[in-house]
């Protein structure tokens, strides 16, 4: 995942470690060797045309939408294209709100035809205030979720670890964030919900209690399932 920072000196462009207590809890009772995080890429302002997500100072806001605004009404100016001009009106009356494009309730074709004008506020925006820069975990932690993304843990003697994949991925995509080969080779998804999996103190006590689930190729992951792919090799 890519996240841009929009002046806020405070992150740092490069790769981060997301902490999540969630999988920490994990570890706690299965004490593997290992325990690996996700990571996400922040880039500075060259990058937020491809990022996944925007942060922002809460002040600077203004000045993503006036940006889009801008782009908007030249856009407007140009088209003689009827369906494009009615989106860009309706683009429009959202930005002159001081609204962000992304929240603004937007059918889903909408969204898709918005993403070829690379406009900054039709994605996920995070507008920090100051105190939120104090805990830079949890501001990733959020923009990870309003991107879209949610994560599921593997745990074992060897490592604990957490796994980044799209909300709404199902089994056997996630089978491919770990390696492309358990993907091709796809039987079933072993599952056990986190909440089950801490209730239970562990997977051998999950398993015991009936709450590990084979799951097909179809089923939609949840975040923080606790996963094992059975594949062909």
């Amino acid at each position: 995942m890519k996240i841009s920072a929009l002046g806020l000196p405070e992150i740092n462009p490069g790769k981060h470690n997301v902490k999540d207590f969630r999988l920490d809890e994990v570890d706690s009772i299965t004490h593997a060797k290992k325990k690996t995080y996700i990571q996400v890429e922040v880039t500075g302002e060259q990058g937020a045309i491809d990022a996944d997500a925007l942060l922002t100072a809460k002040d600077s806001a203004a000045d993503l939408i006036l940006k889009d605004l801008e782009f908007v009404e030249t856009r407007l100016a140009r088209s003689a294209d009827e369906a494009e001009k009615t989106l860009f009106n309706k683009l429009k009356g959202i930005l002159e709100k001081e609204r962000f494009i992304f929240n603004a309730g937007l059918a889903e074709e909408e969204k898709k035809e918005l993403i070829k004008y690379g406009l900054l506020t039709a994605k996920p925006v995070i507008a920090a205030e100051v105190k939120d820069l104090e805990d830079k975990n949890a501001l990733l932690l959020q923009a990870l979720k309003e991107g879209g993304f949610i994560s599921f843990f593997t745990t074992g003697e060897k490592e604990t670890r957490a796994w980044l994949i799209r909300k709404g991925a199902n089994a056997w995509e996630a089978s491919g964030a770990i390696h492309s080969d358990i993907q091709q080779g796809f039987i079933r998804a072993e599952i056990i919900a986190f909440k089950d999996f801490m209730e239970c103190g562990g997977e051998n006590k999950a398993k015991q209690a009936g709450k590990m689930r084979l799951e097909p190729k179809e089923y939609i992951m949840q975040d923080c399932d606790l996963a094992n792919f059975r594949f062909n090799k």
